[in-house]
């Protein structure tokens, strides 16, 4: 009976920690490649359709971007292994705080609350 028991752990203990290393693996993102130009125009259409956008800036890191679309402002922020999409009033954005080479943006959202990208300069020249 004592064999049995044993028999019937040690199955068990590797049933278990195989299940929980698959499901250690399975949670590890993937790196993404940097943001380019193009992708970003990529993803915003997907985001915003129809939205035409009258100015373009990917971060220096290329985990972001931001852009203008008229009076609003469209920012791309990578969130775990994919980026999440939010827009706030361009003159929000202009006047958010730059520090570091950080632009800080409040998004005011709960899935999203802040976003984080980091450029030379802020706001670009002539963007105000």
């Amino acid at each position: 009976m004592d064999k049995q028991f044993a028999i019937q752990f040690a199955g068990s203990f590797a049933a278990v920690a195989l299940l929980v290393a698959l499901a250690a693996w399975a949670k590890i993102a993937k790196p993404m490649s940097p943001l380019s130009e193009a992708r970003a125009r990529a993803l915003f259409a997907d985001e915003f359709p129809g939205r035409a956008l009258d100015a373009l800036w990917v971060t220096n890191d290329g985990r972001g971007a931001l852009a203008r679309s008229g009076a609003s402002a469209l920012v791309l922020c990578e969130v775990g292994d994919g980026y999440a999409a939010r827009h706030i009033p361009w003159a929000q954005a202009v006047a958010a705080s730059f520090r570091d080479g950080v632009l800080k943006l409040d998004l005011k959202d709960v899935s999203a609350p802040r976003a984080r990208l980091a450029f030379d300069s802020w706001p670009p020249a002539g963007a105000a």
